[in-house]
């Protein structure tokens, strides 16, 4: 079984650092045999939520095209960037709106992060490498009943941390990246093999 794996960034910005992790988190899932998909949150802008505009017009259609994405995947591996000790506003707004689908494309009852695994990677340029970021993503991830594994891969003083060709320098930073990947395939295997009758 080849597990289908979603990877996005919690930042649009040219040449973000949580840009970068992604793309080394996508070529270490494609190593290890991962059928990865990328994509950027700035192919789906979203309004602030709110729920009167909710009310109005119902839930935006690109949040609702990547809940059906994160629904169609096996798995998801995001990598966050940190903003004031927290999770990015893009982020945050992303997932308060893709919790609020409520029906798959046949229209059928369904929550895009609810038993969805999912794996974190942070980023920043300073020596706390965003955990405080990723620690409030797991957090908020839980509560939307996803099945976030417990490896995560932190890039600290992260505009050092990459070669030319977007490769982390430190051997570290490369086994980590590895074992976050490693156990996510490994997970979403066994996930597949228990839905398996």
């Amino acid at each position: 079984m080849t597990p289908r794996i979603l990877v996005f960034a919690g930042s649009t910005r040219t040449g973000a650092y949580s840009g970068k992790t992604a793309d080394a988190a996508m070529k270490e899932l494609a190593l290890q045999g991962a059928d990865v998909t990328r994509i950027s949150l700035a192919d789906y802008p979203l309004p602030l939520m709110n729920q009167d505009l909710e009310r109005e017009k119902g839930v935006p259609e690109d949040a609702v095209k990547l809940a059906h994405m994160i629904g169609a995947h096996d798995a998801v591996l995001i990598a966050t960037p940190e903003y004031n000790a927290s999770i990015p506003p893009l982020l945050k707004n992303t997932v308060d709106w893709v919790s609020r689908v409520k029906a798959d494309a046949q229209g059928r009852p369904f929550r895009a992060f609810s038993g969805k695994l999912v794996a974190l990677c942070s980023s920043s340029d300073g020596g706390y490498a965003g955990v405080r970021a990723i620690n409030h993503l797991r957090a908020v991830l839980v509560h939307c009943q996803a099945d976030v594994i417990t490896p995560q891969c932190s890039v600290p003083r992260a505009q050092e941390a990459f070669d030319e060709k977007g490769d982390f320098r430190e051997e570290r930073l490369k086994k980590s990246m590895a074992k976050v990947c490693g156990t996510l395939i490994a997970h979403a295997r066994l996930f597949a093999s228990r839905a398996t009758p």
